[in-house]
């Protein structure tokens, strides 16, 4: 049999990592075995519906790489694939359980059933809608919620990843499958689409653990067999007693992709959250990940959310994928992230800079504070240069001495390239008896004014011959 898996989000809003881990867990089992992925849309709660989600879900699953093989833009064999232009197909299948006495419609108003909650309440008992269903039942039609009407007993289960499981009688109950505006509920709408779109595995979060009961229960009554289900873990906050939400931190994926995480990182680290092959590695390839991915390697508790574990493997992806495929290809992921001052920059020269700061970076966001100094002089600030912990100990006028012999060391050079630059900075450092920290972090701030650059001789071989003799002239003047 094919495997079929399927994505369904409801677009009500930014898509946060969750999302996102639902969607490459599918995406990996179907590439893994040359089946096929559904993208399906769930805008059936028209009161939450965001205009504009859906194009940022499928913006997000293009730039991690997640294409799928029926859906929105590509079509498929089974659409619709937006669950409000499925309303049809959803009645079609609310009268074959209405007709087999599975359905009936609710006329209970919204007050009468704060009432029945409250009496329950009261008598220290779980609210169950079946032991108050109404005697007099009008026949269904829109504008009146449309409720299955269970029948209790006892389940049994296989989860793929929670294993075996078992539940009694008590916790069915007569759930609503239409609403009062025609359209379906998540609990029915969902058991419809994966039956007919052929969905044999089924992956999602273990907040519906607990009402996979009743969805058996519908699967019973309309007489369709239900797909593998793969339960899994929650994504739990930083201090790991929480299921993770926007308080305690966690950004949606277009923030952390605006803050110059790369599409890699974000797909592997969402990937080993909550898996993993039993190994050490850590970094993955989508290659790899779709290789190795297992279903009974999933775990079964939560995965705690590490922010900087992720900005540790956006820095490995980083020089991943300057030292395999080249300064162009991470080149072409930084537009966004350079300086206002780097705009009239050529791209040559913003490679440059590239090539010898990349392995510093975080994210390519960093870029920004990183650089700036490469494309405009800095404003000298003396009081940087005197309260440095490594020049601290020096008076202004060695500070003055020592800039001005490095200035006439440097403006002797015939070939103003990294290999004699770091020649001649040896031969300072022999000639003014100068320790490393004293004497290099003088020229490095007198370039820069900045707290960090890379190494001194490749950026003095950056910046060019002229910029650097300037600045530094402009450093010794100011002291």
């Amino acid at each position: 049999m094919e495997t079929i898996t399927r994505f369904a989000p409801s677009p009500t809003g930014y898509i946060h990592i969750g999302n996102v881990r639902s969607a490459i867990y599918p995406y990996l089992l179907a590439r893994q075995n040359k089946g096929k992925l559904i993208l399906r849309i769930e805008d059936t709660d028209r009161a939450r519906y965001v205009e504009g989600a859906t194009e940022l879900i499928m913006d997000t699953l293009e730039w991690l790489g997640i294409n799928w093989n029926e859906g929105p833009i590509v079509g498929g064999p089974n659409g619709p694939y937006f669950q409000s232009e499925r309303k049809d197909i959803y009645h079609a299948w609310a009268r074959k359980l209405i007709e087999s006495g599975r359905a009936y419609a609710d006329p209970t108003s919204p007050e009468k059933l704060d009432e029945y909650r409250k009496e329950c309440t009261a008598k220290k008992v779980p609210f169950l809608y079946r032991n108050y269903r109404p005697e007099n039942l009008p026949e269904w039609k829109p504008g009146i919620p449309l409720r299955f009407k269970t029948e209790p007993k006892e389940y049994n289960w296989h989860d793929e990843v929670m294993g075996d499981m078992h539940t009694g009688p008590e916790v069915l109950d007569d759930i609503i499958l239409i609403k009062k505006d025609g359209y379906p509920t998540y609990n029915f709408a969902h058991i419809i689409d994966d039956h007919e779109m052929g969905v044999t595995h089924l992956m999602r979060g273990a907040e519906y653990l607990s009402s996979t009961p009743n969805y058996l229960a519908l699967y019973e009554a309309l007489n369709i067999d239900h797909p593998k289900i793969i339960t899994l873990p929650h994504i739990l906050a930083p201090d790991g007693r929480k299921k993770l939400g926007k308080r305690d931190g966690a950004k949606s994926v277009t923030e952390y992709r605006e803050d110059g995480i790369l599409a890699e990182t974000m797909f592997n680290y969402l990937a080993c959250l909550g898996w993993n092959d039993g190994t050490e590695q850590e970094i993955y390839t989508k290659d790899e990940l779709i290789k190795n991915f297992s279903t009974d390697r999933i775990q079964t508790s939560g995965a705690r959310y590490d922010e900087t574990k992720l900005l540790w493997m956006n820095g490995q992806w980083i020089r991943k994928i300057f030292d395999e495929q080249g300064v162009d290809a991470l080149y072409e992921r930084t537009v966004n992230f350079w300086p206002e001052n780097a705009k009239d920059a050529t791209d040559e020269y913003k490679q440059k800079v590239l090539s010898i700061i990349y392995d510093r970076l975080k994210t390519l966001s960093d870029l920004r504070e990183m650089t700036a100094y490469f494309f405009s002089d800095p404003t000298v600030d003396v009081d940087m240069l005197i309260g440095n912990k490594f020049l601290k100990k020096l008076s202004e006028s060695e500070l003055e001495s020592l800039l001005k012999t490095s200035i006439a060391k440097l403006s002797a050079l015939q070939t103003w390239d990294a290999n004699n630059l770091q020649q001649t900075l040896n031969v300072l450092l022999e000639e003014t008896g100068k320790k490393p920290a004293e004497l290099f972090s003088l020229i490095r701030i007198a370039i820069s004014f900045a707290p960090f650059s890379p190494a001194l001789h490749l950026t003095l071989d950056v910046l060019g011959r002229e910029t650097s003799l300037a600045r530094l002239n402009a450093a010794a003047s100011a002291i």
